[in-house]
């Protein structure tokens, strides 16, 4: 299952956006998840959001590395609805993981927004190589990874890679959803101004 919304605008690019861990109630309805794919549209991105296998009704079951192959079927599926634009991807959580080892593929995906990097559950091996530049999104008091939680796991992050944390701010963002919406619409504001 997925939901693609469009632009008022003519597009500009492509947006795939991923949700949470799907065995914890992760969905393409998560509210972190909406307002990302708002953000992004706002700028002119159709927004595809999908439910990974085995939730919702989706097909398949969760294994926790098979769902890279979903986003990147999502993603060939944007970039041949819509040939020729700029495809960027967003995930929350685990969704974050995903998109940070679809971005090593060979894909086309161009920038990466990092939500909430559970870097104390999974390994930060794929943020030291990412080949693409992005956002990482983090809550100062997330349980599952912090700014400082980061710099030990990724000593050296990639140089494209802005980090942006939002100070009293827990894994699920309680009460500052607004401001998560406001950081990707800001960065995803100065990368279309280069």
């Amino acid at each position: 299952m997925a939901e693609v919304e469009e632009p008022t605008s003519p597009p500009r690019g492509v947006a795939l956006v991923c949700h949470p861990h799907p065995l914890h109630g992760g969905s393409l309805r998560n509210t972190i998840v909406v307002r990302t794919a708002r953000a992004l549209r706002s700028l002119g991105f159709v927004t595809l959001r999908l439910n990974f296998r085995g939730v919702e009704g989706s097909e398949g079951v969760h294994d926790g590395t098979a769902e890279v192959e979903d986003a990147a079927a999502a993603a060939r599926w944007l970039q041949e609805q819509h040939p020729g634009l700029p495809l960027w991807a967003a995930g929350y959580s685990f969704g974050s993981r995903v998109v940070a080892e679809l971005a090593q593929r060979d894909v086309g995906v161009e920038r990466v927004f990092l939500i909430a990097f559970p870097c104390r559950k999974y390994s930060a091996a794929a943020l030291a190589t990412l080949p693409v530049p992005g956002l990482i999104l983090l809550g100062g008091e997330d349980e599952f990874g912090t700014a400082a939680d980061l710099d030990r796991a990724l000593p050296r992050p990639p140089a494209g890679l802005e980090r942006v944390e939002l100070p009293g701010a827990d894994h699920f963002f309680r009460g500052q959803t607004p401001r998560v919406e406001s950081a990707v619409l800001a960065h995803a504001q100065r990368a279309l101004s280069t």
